[in-house]
């Protein structure tokens, strides 16, 4: 199987799962989090595209998921986080990563972040390094093996 087809089925496979526990994905926490995750997947190479943030923006509007709140609460939130990565990248990865890690008292939560991030990242149908890099630092800042998600 060519290595989009696995980027696509393991993305569709991630949103089916992310449905199946959207009534366990409702807190502040996850919300934050969530968030935190699209900013640094959108702002992972360094800069931050019109693609990419239409991309996001379909997301917050579309996935049920991300439905169980205001969509402008979300973007507005999107929006903070990339403000922190684009004045400077290094120092608000680390603010980033800390909004991301809110979701780390509940398993469930912390795994649809990541999920989230893999979503995100294979949507324009390339996953790259620089993406798998911050997703990769999302699971250690929620205590989740990378290797569990393929990373």
């Amino acid at each position: 199987m060519a290595l989009w087809d696995r980027i696509k089925d393991s993305a569709s496979q991630m949103q089916s799962q992310l449905v199946a526990k959207k009534n366990e994905l409702k807190s502040g926490a996850f919300r934050d989090a969530s968030m935190a995750m699209c900013a640094l997947v959108a702002a992972a190479d360094g800069r931050i595209d019109p693609a990419e943030r239409q991309r996001v923006a379909q997301l917050i509007f579309s996935n049920e998921v991300l439905q169980n709140f205001p969509a402008e609460d979300l973007q507005r939130r999107f929006e903070d986080n990339l403000n922190k990565l684009t004045a400077d990248f290094d120092f608000g990865k680390v603010s980033v990563l800390q909004e991301v890690a809110k979701a780390k008292k509940k398993p469930a939560e912390a795994r649809a972040v990541i999920q989230i991030g893999i979503v995100i990242g294979g949507a324009d149908g390339d996953f790259d390094d620089t993406e798998r890099s911050v997703v990769r630092d999302a699971c250690f800042a929620l205590g989740l093996p990378p290797h569990e998600f393929d990373l």
